[in-house]
């Protein structure tokens, strides 16, 4: 992985951490949902590289967290 990509995977992981700490007053789907959504961005990140690879990875990842969400 090269400096920029690392960089980029640091940034969104920062962000998604920064992003948790407001979830103490949501509910566990919409938990369920920012967790699926930082996770997939992080994995858009490394796997497709580039904003679209992070973008596409933050959708899929929450939508798959709003689904696991569900009870």
């Amino acid at each position: 992985m090269n400096a920029i990509n690392r960089k980029a995977v640091g940034v969104v992981v920062l962000a998604a951490l920064l992003g948790l700490g407001g979830c103490a007053g949501m509910s566990h789907q919409e938990q369920s949902t920012a967790v699926g959504a930082g996770v997939g961005a992080v994995g858009g990140a490394v796997l497709g590289g580039g904003v679209l690879g992070t973008a596409a990875g933050a959708v899929v990842g929450g939508v798959i967290g709003h689904e696991v969400g569900k009870r």
